[in-house]
């Protein structure tokens, strides 16, 4: 068995205490909703075999209000995805302003202490 100088210990350890830390923080869960919204149908026309019905909702702004009102705004990326942390309560997420989808909410949620819920919103398109 061989053993490190002081030094080399040292940096050993401060090493493997930076990663403990690190990977406790990254597992480690907020409070509040991620999750997808998608729309449907993605294009006119009947649904086709070999193509998706539906598609993620590229950079649309939404609204959360709660009773005392609208209390944050969050706009979904390039994939539909969005993630937003939020105190535990009730909420209602609606899209904001001039909408180009006909029907895309309101959304009800309620968010739970100490977890990040996860949801899977669908709007419609209107296209037949």
């Amino acid at each position: 068995m061989k053993f490190l100088p002081f030094g080399a210990r040292f940096v050993c350890s401060a090493v493997a205490m930076t990663c403990i830390s690190c990977g406790h923080s990254s597992d480690a869960t907020g409070t509040g909703i991620q999750g997808t919204i998608t729309v449907s149908p993605s294009h006119p026309g009947p649904a086709r075999a070999d193509e998706a019905n539906g598609a993620p909702l590229k950079q649309l702004s939404f609204a959360i209000q709660n009773e005392a009102g609208v209390i944050k705004e969050f706009a979904t990326d390039s994939d539909g995805r969005f993630q937003v942390p939020l105190k535990p309560g009730r909420y209602k997420i609606s899209a904001k302003g001039v909408n180009r989808i006909r029907r895309c909410g309101p959304f009800e949620i309620e968010v739970a202490a100490g977890t990040m819920t996860t949801v899977q919103w669908q709007c419609d398109s209107g296209m037949r």
